[in-house]
């Protein structure tokens, strides 16, 4: 196995953590005390000179030099003792938003009472007498727009006055400036309107959801469960009709953009061109066709500036920037098999491929036009870690900026002259240290050392990164957490660990993987954890990533029991007590491996899963698998609802009763299965949690269920 070679010699210069303490991991540790909690840096953001940056000090906001450290003012004294959850500086940096008391809508969507901080004046102004979404400063800084009520508003800071751009929105009929539910889940975004360079207009989108179906869950708060509803638009289900639209601040004018005749679409995403024209991305229902529209403000006319399709689906990211002295962006596609960066110019339509190679790039991280450099991470080393790079717009000249192997996320700071690096292995916390743009180590702004004197005084199983054998040729990355005092001649049981879902990553050389302190615990007990990234995961190219297309769990599930089978053919595994676990895709692929894999697993671990395709969003769904239309085959061939009959094993199913995301209807559909085929299963829901489970005592209570099972039946 060369490439398990290669990758064992990558790493063998780093520091692992200690390995002497005697201390055994417990839940309370883990999941009451926080013991292991990895430090950040909170609050950081760089400032407009690009030798600067801000950060929470206490209660108070601080600037400080970059490359020194030093504290060079104060910005927000924070008089009246706020909680500050987060904050944002206009473009002249004299004026602040304050977010406090932040209410979670859904995943990305937070209502926060706002103020307004005036640096000059030493003024602090409450934006509106209600909390309010998405909470923006105008480009000059003179008004702040948002939305409230499903309607976007703007305020202006020297007079007080408040303009209502919008006034039909309606709670699930009509919305303006915040996405739908699906486009916030699915589309990554939520913060649906935005400026324009010059601050004249603002664009917006409108959404039209009255065709939507709606999804009702009952929330256990009160002796009559208050019935909680909204749009949810399942596999081949209507979605909202979309309108981009122009509000003019200079005449109070309200222009649409022209986005063709098709209602059946999605606009993923717009931009403003530093020329004040608004990129439009226009995506067909199938998504597997991609165009770009420059529509004009004052108009609405547009015209289609680039056009992208793909057998399969096309995956939206943020990695498009545009070059502002032409007619040109930079952007990443997967047209050659790999997702690589290019540089397109819509004049003369020429495009160059900047970063050729059997390699998937992961991220954007800047684009300096006046040098021509474009700086991204990507997997070219293995796919299981990420490393730093320049390339030359000119010449296609690359540069590696780390040397660390490991993982490296990278954040850009105003200038593209520093970038914040957070760099770790699996066996390295993470470093949070500042580089230049020569990839050269300013300085440490956090180490974690606290974390690692803390992991020395426990027993730690050593962690492996491999590949483990599928059939055939198929190989998979994986890792491998073995009991602390391992015996080779002794046999173990497995717990194979998983997530699993399309372009996903678990094997990744980084600190923490995956649940990592809870499978250290179970690894001091005597089990061997295993996790793999089976066909259809990430940063292995368009064909291995693809492979799953119009067939989401079969390609994965056979993977892993064929894994799973092997594994069970290793002298120190005892192959009778196998079993496995997931989360969400992960806790659907559980279900399916189990079923499916009935004479390999022993038991399994199913936490708010997809049961059938059918119950999910179309978003997410149709890009996979088509509609249930097109696919029925598709749908239900690979559904654990289907597979309930075959159960042998030991399973535990849990869920959230208030999961907006993956629908408790999953979990009760394969219940009344499973009930219907006279098996026998454990299961455990959680009131009023959604899908993260989280609150309370609900992480310690799950895991400590969940440990239990396996306990007594792996």
């Amino acid at each position: 196995m060369r490439y398990f070679l290669i990758t064992l010699l990558l790493l063998a210069g780093f520091p692992a953590i200690s390995q002497t303490g005697n201390k055994d991991f417990t839940l309370e540790d883990i999941f009451q005390k926080y013991i292991f909690r990895v430090a950040s840096v909170p609050g950081f953001n760089g400032m407009k000179d690009g030798r600067q940056y801000t950060r929470m000090d206490k209660d108070d906001l601080k600037s400080y030099d970059l490359a020194t450290g030093k504290e060079t003012g104060l910005v927000f004294p924070n008089p009246k003792g706020l909680r500050i959850e987060d904050y944002a500086l206009s473009n002249n940096e004299r004026k602040l938003l304050i977010y406090t008391e932040g209410e979670n809508i859904y995943r990305r969507s937070v209502l926060y009472r706002v103020f307004v901080y005036d640096r000059d004046k030493n003024e602090l102004t409450l934006l509106d007498s209600a909390k309010v979404l998405h909470a923006t400063f105008s480009p000059d800084g003179s008004k702040v727009a948002y939305v409230k009520d499903n309607n976007l508003y703007y305020r202006e800071l020297n007079s007080g006055k408040t303009v209502a751009v919008t006034t039909d929105g309606v709670h699930n009929q009509i919305i303006n400036g915040n996405c739908d539910w699906v486009y916030e889940e699915e589309f990554s975004f939520t913060r649906a309107y935005d400026w324009s360079p010059n601050g004249d207009y603002l664009a917006y989108y409108r959404f039209d959801e009255r065709a939507v179906p709606q999804y009702t869950m009952a929330i256990y708060d009160s002796l009559y469960p208050t019935q909680y509803t909204y749009k949810y638009p399942k596999a081949g289900e209507p979605n909202s009709l979309i309108q981009i639209k122009f509000f003019s601040l200079k005449n109070g004018q309200t222009t649409v953009a022209d986005v063709g005749p098709e209602t059946d679409q999605y606009i993923p995403r717009i931009r403003w061109t530093p020329g004040n024209q608004l990129l439009i991305f226009r995506m067909n229902r199938l998504q597997n066709k991609l165009g770009y529209l420059l529509a004009n403000a004052a108009s609405g006319a547009s015209g289609v500036i680039y056009t992208e399709t793909n057998p399969y689906y096309i995956e939206i990211d943020d990695n498009l920037t545009f070059l502002e002295a032409e007619k040109a962006f930079v952007f990443t596609s997967e047209k050659d098999g790999w997702n690589h960066v290019y540089y397109y110019n819509w004049d003369s339509k020429k495009e160059k491929l900047l970063t050729p190679g059997n390699y998937d790039v992961e991220t954007v991280t800047g684009v300096d036009a006046k040098k021509g450099i474009v700086y991204y991470t990507a997997a070219r080393v293995t796919p299981t870690q990420r490393e730093f790079y320049s390339v030359q717009i000119s010449n296609g000249k690359t540069r590696q900026l780390t040397a660390q192997n490991g993982m490296h996320a990278i954040t850009p700071i105003a200038g593209l002259n520093y970038f914040l690096d957070q760099y770790s292995t699996h066996t390295y916390p993470p470093v949070y240290q500042l580089i230049d743009a020569s990839g050269k180590v300013v300085r440490v702004l956090e180490d974690n050392q606290k974390l690692r004197n803390q992991m020395k005084e426990y027993r730690w199983g050593k962690t492996e990164f491999t590949q483990l054998k599928g059939s055939g040729n198929d190989v998979f990355n994986s890792w491998i957490i073995y009991p602390p005092d391992f015996d080779k001649n002794k046999k173990y049981p497995v717990l194979m660990y998983q997530y699993s879902g399309p372009a996903s990553q678990q094997v990744l050389d980084q600190f923490p993987v995956g649940y990592y302190w809870w499978h250290q615990l179970l690894a001091s007990k005597g089990y061997i954890i295993v996790c793999t990234d089976p066909t259809g995961t990430g940063m292995r190219g368009e064909a291995f990533r693809k492979k799953t297309y119009r067939q989401l769990g079969k390609y994965e599930s056979e993977a892993m029991i064929d894994v799973a089978r092997n594994l069970g053919e290793l002298s120190y595994v005892d192959k009778n007590r196998i079993g496995i676990w997931g989360w969400s895709y992960g806790g659907f692929m559980s279900a399916t491996c189990i079923l499916k894999g009935n004479d390999v697993f022993k038991a399994a671990v199913s936490v708010a899963p997809v049961t059938n395709w059918r119950y999910y969003d179309n978003i997410y769904t149709e890009r996979y698998m088509r509609t249930p239309q097109e696919n029925p085959s598709g749908y239900d061939d690979n559904s654990p609802v289907f597979m309930a009959n075959r159960l042998k094993g030991k399973f535990l199913l849990i869920h959230g009763t208030a999961d907006d995301n993956v629908h408790f209807q999953n979990s009760v559909m394969l219940v009344d299965r499973l009930v219907a085929a006279n098996k026998e299963f454990e299961a455990e829901y959680y009131p009023n949690r959604n899908h993260g489970i989280g609150g309370g005592n609900a992480r310690y209570h799950l895991f400590r269920r969940v440990t239990k099972f396996i306990e007594e039946n792996l």
